[in-house]
C-alpha cells in the first residue's frame, strides 16, 4: 500500500513538474483602463510543458459596482480545469454572495461585509466545482491558488490563497504583501497533521507545495472536517487597507514564477524604474517576464500591474540616463568585438 501511495505522488509530481527542452516564450499580453486606473498583463508558458496560468481584469463591475475594478491571477497545478473555471466563476461567486448583496443593497461599502463576501465567494466555488463532470468523476484531479484584488473608491481589498502573491507599492516601496500559504508554514502544518497528514520535503503528503488552494479535491475528504480544516483549504486569506490617493502607486498580481526568481522589493524598483521610461504598461509586464526567464524561472509566468493615479510617470532625466547607459554598454561590446577579432 506504501509502496502504491508513493507512486502515484510521483507520477503526480513529475506530471506538475515536467519541462520542455526550450521555452516556449510567445508572451500573451492585454491592457485597459478606467476608475482612474491603468492596468496590463503579461503571460508567459516558459520551461512547461502546458500553460496552467489564467487571470481576469475586470473595470466595471455589476451590479451597481460601477466603480469598482476586480484583477485576478490563478496558478493551476496537474491541469489548466481549475484555474480556467476560476477566472471565469471567481467575481461572480463573491458578487453573488449575500454579504455583497446587502453592501449593495446598502449603498454603503462595509469593510467587513465586504471581506466576508469575498471568503465566502471562494468557499462557494470551490463546493460548486466538484460538480464538474470530471472533476467528480475523478478524472481532472487539477487545482489553482489565486490572488485577487477589488478595488473600491475607498479601499484595496486583497485575497490570496495559496502562494501567488499581491504587493502593493506605495510611496516608492513595498507597503503590503499578501502571504504565501506552505505546507511548512507553523499554522499550515497543524491543520494538516490535524486532517491526519503530514509533511514531507515541505509538501503536503511529499506531493503538493501549497497548503490551500481551489480544487485539488483528493485532499478535501477527510471525513468529519470541514473545508477549512481539510489537508488543503480554499480559504483565502483576506485583507484590507484604506486607499491612499496621494501615495498608492501601483500593485502587483503575480504567480510564484515571478515571485521564485524576484523579491517584492527588487519587483517593484524594477516597475517603477520601467515606469520612468515608458508609458506603455505592457512593454513594463513585458519586461518582467523576460527578466524573470533570464533569472532561470522555470515555470509559466503571469502578471497583473495595476496602476494608480499616482504612479510614476516618464522622465526625461530618466530617458537619458538610459541612453547614457546603453551607449557605454554598447561601447563594451563593439570593443570586445573588435579585440577577439585582431
Amino acid at each position: 500500500f506504501w509502496r502504491r501511495r508513493r507512486s502515484t505522488s510521483k507520477r503526480r509530481l513529475f506530471k506538475m513538474g515536467a519541462f520542455l527542452d526550450k521555452p516556449k516564450m510567445d508572451k500573451h499580453t492585454e491592457c485597459g483602463l478606467g476608475n482612474g486606473l491603468r492596468y496590463a498583463l503579461s503571460s508567459m508558458q516558459g520551461w512547461r510543458v502546458e500553460m496552467e496560468d489564467a487571470h481576469c481584469a475586470v473595470v466595471g463591475l455589476p451590479c451597481g459596482l460601477d466603480r469598482w475594478s476586480f484583477f485576478a491571477v490563478f496558478d493551476g497545478h496537474a491541469g489548466a480545469r481549475v484555474s480556467a473555471h476560476c477566472a471565469q466563476n471567481l467575481l461572480d461567486s463573491i458578487i453573488q454572495t449575500e454579504e455583497f448583496a446587502q453592501t449593495v443593497s446598502g449603498g454603503e461599502e462595509t469593510a467587513e461585509q465586504v471581506s466576508t463576501g469575498i471568503r465566502n465567494g471562494f468557499l462557494c466555488l470551490d463546493d460548486q466545482m466538484r460538480a464538474i463532470p470530471e472533476v467528480a468523476s475523478g478524472e481532472d484531479k487539477s487545482g489553482s491558488t489565486a490572488v485577487c484584488a477589488l478595488v473600491s473608491p475607498s479601499h484595496l481589498y486583497f485575497a490570496n490563497c495559496g502562494d501567488s502573491r499581491a504587493v502593493l507599492c506605495r510611496a516608492g516601496a513595498p507597503a503590503f504583501s499578501t502571504r504565501d500559504h506552505k505546507p511548512i508554514n507553523p499554522g499550515e502544518k497543524e491543520r494538516i497533521q490535524r486532517a491526519g497528514g503530514s509533511v514531507m520535503i515541505q509538501r503536503v503528503n511529499g506531493s503538493l507545495a501549497v497548503s490551500r488552494a481551489l480544487g485539488d479535491f483528493e485532499y478535501k475528504q477527510v471525513a468529519g472536517r470541514g473545508p477549512c480544516e481539510q489537508l488543503v483549504s480554499p480559504e483565502p486569506e483576506v485583507t484590507v487597507r484604506p486607499r491612499e490617493l496621494a501615495t498608492d502607486e501601483f500593485m502587483v498580481l503575480a504567480c510564484d514564477g515571478i515571485w521564485d526568481v524576484l523579491s517584492n522589493e527588487e519587483l517593484c524598483q524594477f516597475v517603477r524604474h520601467q515606469l520612468l521610461l515608458t508609458d506603455s504598461l505592457e512593454a513594463v509586464c513585458s519586461a518582467v517576464i523576460d527578466i524573470c526567464l533570464y533569472r532561470g524561472s522555470k515555470d509559466n509566468m503571469s502578471i497583473v500591474l495595476v496602476l494608480f493615479p499616482g504612479a510614476p510617470t516618464v522622465s526625461e532625466e530618466a530617458l537619458k540616463h538610459d541612453q547614457e547607459v546603453n551607449v557605454l554598454i554598447e561601447k563594451r561590446i563593439t570593443g570586445k568585438s573588435l579585440l577577439f577579432a585582431y
